[in-house]
C-alpha cells in the first residue's frame, strides 16, 4: 500500500524539505509481542528464527517499535483480571534485542499481569538490553510521559495509551497509560510545539472484529488531528482497515506479531506491520508487510496470499470513509452478536463468579468499566430495545461472519 499524493501534499512535501535539512527517517511499527504458548520455545532456542523471512524487513528501517504485551518476569504472582495472564522468561528479552527492536509500547492489558515485582524486573531486563520504553512506569507520570529520542538528527515523539483494563495508573501509582483522549491530546499538542514527529500508537478496541468501533475512530481521528503524524492501533488480534486523514495515516489493528493463538481461524494468525516514512516533519511514504504467524514464528505470505490480503484491508477499509460508514459497520458487528452472543458472555461470568469469586469479579468489573465491554454492552442493549434497530450493512456484516469462520486462507 502505498501513500496517494496530492497536488497540495506534494507542495507541502517540498516545503518541509526545503524549511528542515534533517535527513529523511523510516521508522517500523509492530504490534503484540509475547512469546508464549507455541513460541516459548524456539523464543529461548533461537530468538532470530521466529521472525523467519521477516527479520530482513524488520531490520530495513532506522527506528524499530513493537507493543510487549507481557511481563518478562522470574517473579511475581499472577493478579487477578478479567482475561488471561502473560508471562515471559527473563531471557526472553533476547527475542526484542535480537532485531533490535529500540522502543517497547507497554500500554497494555498485561505487562502488569504479574504484579509490581514483575513490572519492575520487565523494566530492568528492557532498559538493561537498550530498549526504551513508553506507556506505563512505577508513577502516574512516568506512565504518561512520553518518549522523545532521536532519530538521524529527527526528533520522534511516541505517544502510548490503552484501556489497560485493571492496570492503568488513574489513582496516581503505578501502571499503564489508560484511556484518557483530552490527557493523550494534550501531549499530543506539547509534543507537536517541540517539533520533529509525533507518533501516536494506541492499544484498544473490541477483539477479533475486523471494524473499529465508533469510539476508537473518533478518538484516532481527534489524535491525528491534534498533530500526530499517524495513529497505530493494536489490541484487537486481527488485522481492520487503514484511513488517510488529511495526509496522515491512521492504522486501526496491525493483528498479532509475535503473538500465538490455538486457532485455526485465519484472521487471528496474520497481520501486518508498517514501515512509515519521514522527509523533513511529514509523512512521506506508508509501506504494508503482511505476514502470517505459525507454531514456529512468522512466515511471509506467498504472493497470492499477499494480493488477497491487500485486497481485504482494501476491502475493510471502505467504511472508514465516512462516520456514517464506521457506524454501520458497528451496527453490524452488534446485529452478528445478537442476544445469543449477550446472554452466552454473561452467563459464562455468572458460572465464573461461583466457580472462582475473584476472577467472576474481575471479569464483571472489566465488562462495565472497560470502553470495548462497556459500548459493545450499551451499543447491544440499545440496539435490542429499539423498535426499529439502526440499519447496518450486509457486506459488513459478511465480513464480521467471516473473522470469525475463516479456516485456511482469505475468503
Amino acid at each position: 500500500m502505498k501513500i496517494r499524493k496530492t497536488r497540495s501534499m506534494a507542495r507541502s512535501f517540498g516545503q518541509e524539505r526545503q524549511r528542515n535539512q534533517a535527513p529523511g527517517i523510516s521508522v517500523l511499527i509492530a504490534s503484540d509481542w509475547a512469546p508464549i504458548r507455541a513460541l516459548e520455545g524456539p523464543m529461548s532456542g533461537n530468538p532470530e528464527s521466529v521472525y523467519g523471512e521477516m527479520l530482513p524487513v524488520l531490520r530495513n528501517a532506522d527506528l524499530r517499535i513493537v507493543n510487549c504485551e507481557c511481563a518478562l518476569t522470574s517473579f511475581g504472582k499472577p493478579v487477578w483480571k478479567s482475561g488471561a495472564v502473560f508471562k515471559g522468561a527473563p531471557e526472553h528479552v533476547r527475542g526484542l534485542a535480537a532485531v533490535p527492536f529500540e522502543v517497547a509500547c507497554l500500554a497494555n492489558n498485561h505487562v502488569f499481569d504479574y504484579g509490581l515485582a514483575g513490572f519492575r524486573e520487565s523494566l530492568k531486563l528492557l532498559h538493561g538490553n537498550g530498549i526504551r520504553t513508553v506507556g506505563a512506569g512505577l508513577t502516574e507520570e512516568q506512565a504518561y510521559k512520553p518518549l522523545t529520542l532521536a532519530v538521524k538528527k529527527t526528533k520522534v515523539h511516541i505517544v502510548n495509551f490503552s484501556e489497560g483494563e485493571d492496570l492503568t495508573s488513574s489513582r496516581g501509582g503505578a501502571g499503564v497509560a489508560g484511556w484518557d483522549i483530552p490527557r493523550a491530546l494534550a501531549s499530543i499538542r506539547r509534543c507537536r510545539k517541540k517539533g520533529g514527529l509525533v507518533i501516536a500508537i494506541g492499544h484498544c478496541g473490541l477483539e477479533y472484529i475486523p471494524y473499529p468501533p465508533p469510539y476508537v475512530a473518533a478518538a484516532f481521528r481527534s489524535m491525528a488531528d491534534a498533530g500526530a503524524d499517524c495513529v497505530i492501533g493494536h489490541h484487537p488480534h486481527v488485522p481492520q482497515g487503514i484511513e488517510w486523514r488529511k495526509g496522515k495515516p491512521i492504522a486501526y489493528s496491525l493483528g498479532n506479531f509475535v503473538f500465538y493463538q490455538h486457532t485455526d481461524l485465519y484472521y487471528r494468525k496474520t497481520g501486518y506491520c508498517v514501515t512509515l516514512r519521514f522527509a523533513g516533519n511529514a509523512v512521506s511514504g506508508f509501506e504494508l508487510h503482511p505476514y502470517g504467524i505459525t507454531e514456529s514464528g512468522l512466515r511471509k505470505l506467498d504472493a497470492r496470499e499477499e494480493t488477497r490480503f491487500r485486497r481485504t484491508i482494501a476491502r475493510i477499509s471502505r467504511p472508514l470513509r465516512t462516520v456514517a460508514g464506521i457506524e454501520r459497520a458497528w451496527q453490524s458487528y452488534l446485529a452478528y452478536y445478537g442476544a445469543a452472543g449477550f446472554e452466552e458472555e454473561v452467563k459464562g461470568i455468572l458460572e465464573r463468579m461461583r466457580a472462582e469469586p475473584p476472577k467472576g469479579a474481575a471479569m464483571f468489573r472489566n465488562r462495565i468499566t472497560t470502553m470495548q465491554h462497556l459500548e459493545l454492552w450499551r451499543g447491544f442493549l440499545t440496539r435490542m430495545m429499539a423498535g426499529h434497530p439502526p440499519a447496518y450493512s450486509r457486506e459488513a456484516y459478511q465480513t464480521v461472519t467471516r473473522w470469525f469462520s475463516a479456516k485456511g486462507g482469505i475468503q
